[in-house]
C-alpha cells in the first residue's frame, strides 16, 4: 500500500468516527452535561478506529520515500515583526499593570494572556502557522531594551558562560511542569499572584539570558519557547536564522519534526504538555472524583507530580526503543490535537473576557467603554459541532502522529537501525483512547467557576 493511499485510508476512518460521535454533547459548554452516545461503543469505536489508523501507517509502503525539499525563503516584513514585538511588550506591561494597582473584578488579564490566548491561542497559532512567538516573546524584547539602554554607559551583558550538555532542555521541562501545576492544581491561576508569578519568572529569564546568552537561554531554558519552538516544527513554516533577521523558510507540514534534533529533555518537555491536558480531563470525570475526591491539596500535587513523572518516563522509554525522532514526531501532533480538543470552546468562550478588559483594564470598577458588565456566552455554540470538532482533533492529531512517527522509523530502518514502532503505536492508543473517554464522561464541576484550564 503506497504512502498516499494509507493516509487517505486513515483520514477516512478519523472522519467516519467523528461524524459517528456528532449527536453526543460537548463537555466543555458551561453547566453539567451529559454524553447520551453509550460509553461502550464510544469506547469500542475510538479503540478500533486508532488502532486501525496504526494499522494501515504499519502495513504501509517501507520503501524509501521521495525526500521532500524545504522551499523558498520569505522574510517577514519588519513592521509585522515590530508589532509582534510590541504586542507582546505591551501585554506582558499590562499585566505588570494590573499587578501593582490591584483590584478585584473580572477584567483580570493574566490568565486571559498566560492561559487563554498563550496556552491555547499560541499553541494552534505556532502549529498551523509557525514561529510567531519568536517576535511575541516579552522576555527577549525586554533584555534587547536592557542591553541598549546599557550600551552607551560601556556595560555589557557578558552571555557567555557555556550550557552544560548534560542539562540540555531540562530547565525547560521542569519549568513547564511549574506552570502546570500553577495552573491545574494550585489554586492561584489568576490574580495578584498570577502577576507576581510572571514577575518572577520574567527575572529569571533575564538573568538566564545574561548569563548564558540570549540564544542559549532560549533554545534550552525558556520554558515558552521551548515549548512552542516543538510545536512550531509541526508548521508549514519555520525560523531561518536568527529572529532579528525575520527570515522563514516554508517546508512541507511536519517535515522539521523529522529533520531537526531530539533528546530526552525535548521528549521530556512534549510529555509533560501532553500529560497537563490528559491529567485535566481525567481528573473532572466523576469516576476520578469518586475515587480522589476531596483529598488533601498536597495529595492532589503529588498525584499530578506522579502523573506527569509517569508520561515523561513512558516518552523517553518509548523514545529510546524507536528512536527519539519517531517518538517527538508523532507526539507533537498529538499533543496539539488533545489541546485543541479540550480548551477550543475555552478559548472561544473565555477569550470574550477581553472585552470586559478593554472597558476596566487596571481592575478599578472602571467602564471606560461601556462593555465592563459584558458576560461571556456560549450561547452561538452548537454542542454537537463543538463535540464533532473535539473528536476530530483527537484523531486527526492521532493519525497526523502515526503517520509522522512511521517516517521516522523508516528513516532509522535506512539507516541500518532496525525498530519496531509497535511501543510507539501502543502508548499513542492508550493515550488518545483516554483522551476520548474524559471527553466523554460527566464534569463534576461547573465549568463557569474552573480555573483557566
Amino acid at each position: 500500500m503506497g504512502r498516499n493511499r494509507t493516509l487517505r485510508v486513515a483520514g477516512s476512518v478519523a472522519v467516519l468516527l467523528a461524524l459517528a460521535a456528532a449527536p453526543a454533547s460537548a463537555h466543555t459548554l458551561h453547566g453539567d452535561v451529559d454524553a447520551p452516545l453509550p460509553f461502550a461503543a464510544y469506547l469500542a469505536g475510538a479503540a478500533i478506529a486508532v488502532a486501525l489508523s496504526f494499522a494501515f501507517v504499519a502495513l504501509g509502503d517501507d520503501r524509501p520515500a521521495p525526500e521532500p525539499a524545504p522551499g523558498r525563503v520569505s522574510t517577514v516584513w519588519r513592521p509585522v515583526r515590530w508589532l509582534l514585538r510590541a504586542v507582546g511588550l505591551l501585554a506582558w506591561l499590562w499585566v505588570v499593570a494590573q499587578t501593582i494597582a490591584g483590584g478585584n473584578s473580572d477584567a483580570e488579564v493574566g490568565s486571559l494572556i498566560l492561559w487563554v490566548f498563550g496556552w491555547i491561542g499560541l499553541t494552534i497559532v505556532s502549529a498551523l502557522l509557525g514561529p510567531a512567538w519568536a517576535w511575541l516573546d516579552p522576555f527577549t524584547t525586554l533584555y534587547d531594551l536592557i542591553a541598549a539602554i546599557m550600551r552607551p554607559t560601556g556595560l555589557h551583558l557578558p552571555g557567555r558562560a557555556p550550557w552544560n550538555p548534560r542539562t540540555q532542555a531540562w530547565p525547560a521541562a521542569v519549568m513547564l511542569g511549574f506552570f502546570v501545576w500553577l495552573e491545574l492544581d494550585s489554586g492561584i491561576a489568576g490574580g495578584r499572584e498570577l502577576g507576581i508569578v510572571l514577575l518572577g519568572y520574567t527575572l529569571i529569564s533575564l538573568v538566564g539570558m545574561a548569563w548564558y546568552g540570549k540564544h542559549r537561554w532560549r533554545v534550552h531554558g525558556e520554558v515558552f519557547s521551548v515549548w512552542f519552538g516543538l510545536l512550531g516544527r509541526l508548521a508549514p513554516y519555520g525560523l531561518l536564522g536568527r529572529r532579528r533577521d525575520g527570515q522563514v523558510q516554508r517546508h512541507p507540514f511536519g517535515y522539521a519534526l523529522t529533520h531537526e534534533p531530539w533528546s530526552a529533555s525535548l521528549l521530556a518537555v512534549v510529555a509533560v504538555g501532553v500529560g497537563s491536558v490528559l491529567w485535566d480531563g481525567v481528573s473532572q470525570t466523576q469516576p476520578f472524583d469518586d475515587v480522589f475526591g476531596g483529598v488533601h491539596p498536597v495529595t492532589d500535587a503529588l498525584l499530578l507530580i506522579g502523573f506527569l513523572g509517569l508520561m515523561v518516563l513512558l516518552f523517553i522509554g518509548v523514545g529510546r526503543r524507536v528512536g527519539y525522532v519517531a517518538m517527538g514526531s508523532g507526539s507533537v501532533p498529538v499533543a496539539v490535537g488533545y489541546i485543541v480538543a479540550h480548551y477550543l470552546t475555552y478559548l472561544l468562550v473565555e477569550g470574550q473576557r477581553l472585552i470586559v478588559a478593554a472597558s476596566d483594564p487596571f481592575q478599578q470598577g472602571w467602564d471606560l467603554v461601556g462593555t465592563a458588565r459584558f458576560e461571556p456566552t456560549d450561547e452561538w455554540l452548537s454542542s454537537s459541532v463543538v463535540w464533532t470538532v473535539q473528536v476530530i482533533a483527537v484523531v486527526l492529531g492521532h493519525v497526523v502522529g502515526a503517520w509522522l512517527g512511521h517516517a521516522a522509523v523508516r528513516e532509522r530502518r535506512r539507516a541500518g537501525e532496525p525498530t519496531a514502532q509497535w511501543p510507539l503505536a501502543a502508548l499513542m492508543i492508550a493515550m488518545t483512547v483516554l483522551a476520548l473517554w474524559s471527553l466523554g464522561q460527566n464534569l463534576t464541576f461547573v465549568a463557569e467557576a474552573a480555573p483557566a484550564a
